[in-house]
């Protein structure tokens, strides 16, 4: 199974892989970190991280040539697995609304906003570790996580989806956060796998054992 994290300059890509590398062990998986459209196109599952300004990411993507097009052909044409994380995650939105109005891949519809908890002691960006609300039926890479497990999470925006159904978990920070969202093959965590011990490896190894 060949896995491809996607190197566009914008995420945690060491421990990003590294983490899949533990994940996958005694899996066969090969995990490649690489921009190359072809590879992205030949690619059994797709990892998208995400560090910075959405607009940032955005433009980075679509810096190497051919590379938005091998992700679309992919992830939608061919259906392949998809993870998403942090802003990785929030690109698959319409729209990002950070330092201006920027078009996403429009994988799942919704705008990602400047988070604003009604605690005006929580402080912005949140950063730290987190309880995840998964509810039931509970998403195949969630569901086996323990109950109320915790993430880590460094964000100052937050995706607000449109389909209720296709957020697959929240967090609470001053009012309800989308923590997971997701539909067919595609899901995507606004929290750090890498980030989150033996919560994270157990995410990120039933992403690969994952049959959408």
């Amino acid at each position: 199974m060949a896995v491809v994290v996607v190197d566009y300059g914008a995420g945690n890509l060491k421990s990003c892989a590294k983490a899949l590398m533990a994940a996958a062990k005694d899996s066969g998986a090969e995990i490649a970190v690489t921009a190359a459209p072809e590879a992205v196109l030949r690619a059994d599952r797709i990892v998208l991280p995400g560090v910075g300004a959405f607009a940032d990411c955005k433009h980075g993507l679509e810096a190497h040539p051919g590379l938005v097009d091998a992700l679309n052909q992919a992830v939608i044409t061919k259906a392949r697995p998809f993870l998403g994380i942090c802003v990785g995650m929030q690109l698959m939105a319409s729209v990002g609304i950070e330092y201006g109005e920027h078009r996403g891949l429009d994988w799942i519809r919704g705008k990602v906003v400047r988070l604003t908890p009604k605690d005006p002691a929580l402080k912005i960006p949140q950063i730290g570790w987190n309880n995840l609300e998964v509810p039931e039926p509970a998403h195949p890479v969630l569901g086996g996580l323990p109950r109320g497990a915790d993430a880590y999470f460094v964000h100052s925006y937050h995706f607000v989806a449109e389909r209720d159904a296709e957020v697959l978990a929240r967090v609470d920070y001053g009012g309800p956060v989308v923590a997971a969202i997701g539909r067919d093959n595609l899901i995507g965590v606004q929290f750090h796998p890498e980030k989150s011990q033996a919560v994270g490896l157990k995410l990120l190894g039933d992403f690969l054992k994952w049959r959408p």
